[in-house]
């Protein structure tokens, strides 16, 4: 069962904790990493992509020549697709591109990369995450302690509009919720640093 140091703000360890071996311990599984990733990319495609057929461009209303005797091709409109200024042959079209995929196969992505965390040594467990001021200055102090002032996923157990505020700035950092806790920004971030009433939630939920 992993074992993990629990730190306060200060960058000092003052307890250890065991993680539970059913979620930190897996086995990580690249191929449901890619599933999900994938679907949660397609998720947030807007889909508001729209070109124009023969039919919706403006003008081409007249023959632009008699049908026989000019010598040249028949045309019936000067928008048809093979005319400059004509309209686009299998365009794209709105459509949304959102699908969706077991929840089995996205709490089991979820619990990889968690494990990935621990087995990179890039879980840190925080016993709470607070600032006076919302100031980077003081974000990028505590964030320095932890390696984490390059890159970093700072999860909470609740919204806190002080430390997102501090941390915004801040290249590379993302604040969240643990309600928000997802995939692509637990990839996406080398560090974890969670507070441990989030890691609780996590464990409840994924348990």
């Amino acid at each position: 069962m992993p074992k993990v140091s629990v730190y306060n703000i200060e960058g000092d360890p003052v307890e250890e904790i065991e993680l539970r071996d059913d979620i930190f311990g897996v086995e990580p599984e690249p191929a449901v990493l890619h599933e999900v990733v994938v679907m949660q990319l397609a998720n947030r495609r807007r889909g508001t992509h729209d070109t124009k057929t023969r039919a919706e461009v403006s003008g081409g209303g007249r023959k632009p020549w008699r049908q026989k005797g000019t010598g040249r091709a028949r045309h019936g409109s000067i928008r048809s697709p093979i005319w400059r200024g004509g309209g686009i042959v299998f365009g794209p079209h709105p459509r949304d591109y959102g699908y969706r995929v077991p929840k089995k196969v996205r709490r089991l992505a979820l619990k990889s990369a968690l494990a990935g965390k621990v087995r990179e040594g890039n879980l840190v467990v925080l016993d709470e995450f607070r600032l006076s001021e919302p100031k980077t200055k003081e974000a990028l102090r505590v964030l320095s302690r932890f390696g984490a002032a390059g890159g970093a996923l700072v999860v909470a157990a609740e919204p806190d509009p002080v430390v997102k505020s501090a941390v915004t700035n801040i290249q590379g950092v993302k604040f969240l919720p643990v309600g928000n806790l997802n995939l692509y920004d637990l990839l996406r971030y080398p560090k974890l640093l969670i507070t441990r009433a989030a890691l609780a939630r996590v464990e409840e939920v994924l348990k």
